[in-house]
């Protein structure tokens, strides 16, 4: 643990044997895995101060780039003020739109965009031309996109033009590939779900806080 604060192995493992590392107001008696939330004094000097988690949803407006780059344009940075220790899961391409996951809890995010945990993440999707019966059932059976076959997934027609869609997992601008595999373009695309946290009333470049259950 302290050695990701700036310590060396040795140095690390000599703090905790000498009892002068105390985190949260307990001293620590063997190595552990770091928490950014943590409070950590070295020496009864403050090494680290608390720092709560935080868990924000934003409203990617199109045009934006999911990035706190600020060596890119039209990056993050240019609608919300991006703290260097928030992280972001469920990246969005440009052209499209909805909800981004931001936290300063690396365990939730890496939780939200691991594969592995297929994490439902739910899209609007409108489409350039009238959708058919066969197009519905074709995108819910799996669709070749070139670099693997989508799994099967929750697909319902809302309008002739637009689609509710749900995925488990995340490939490259997968929807627009499958639209296009299918001979659609998508005209626009809005996320409104990661999981169990919804896009709400969230209008582009908006965010509100929300806490875990």
């Amino acid at each position: 643990m302290v050695h990701s604060l700036g310590f060396t192995n040795k140095e690390a493992i000599r703090a905790i044997e000498n009892r002068k590392l105390k985190v949260n107001g307990a001293i620590i008696t063997e190595n552990s895995e770091f928490n950014e939330t943590w409070e950590i004094y070295f020496e009864d000097k403050l090494l680290k101060p608390n720092t709560p988690f935080t868990y924000i949803a934003l409203y990617k407006p199109r045009g934006i780039e999911t990035t706190n780059n600020e060596a890119i344009e039209n990056n993050l940075t240019t609608i919300f003020k991006f703290d260097k220790h928030l992280g972001y899961a469920g990246r969005l391409d440009k052209e499209s739109e909805g909800l981004l996951l931001l936290s300063n809890d690396g365990k939730y995010i890496q939780s939200l965009s691991s594969p592995i945990k297929e994490k439902e993440k739910e899209y609007i999707v409108t489409v350039n031309r009238p959708i058919t019966d066969e197009f519905i059932d074709k995108m819910g059976a799996g669709v070749d996109i070139m670099i693997c076959k989508t799994k099967p997934c929750y697909i319902e027609k809302i309008s002739d033009f637009e689609f509710r869609i749900i995925l488990t997992e995340g490939k490259n601008r997968q929807i627009r590939r499958m639209c296009k595999a299918l001979g659609y373009l998508v005209a626009r695309l809005i996320r409104v779900r990661i999981d169990t946290i919804i896009l709400g009333d969230l209008k582009p470049g908006e965010y509100r806080e929300y806490k875990l259950d």
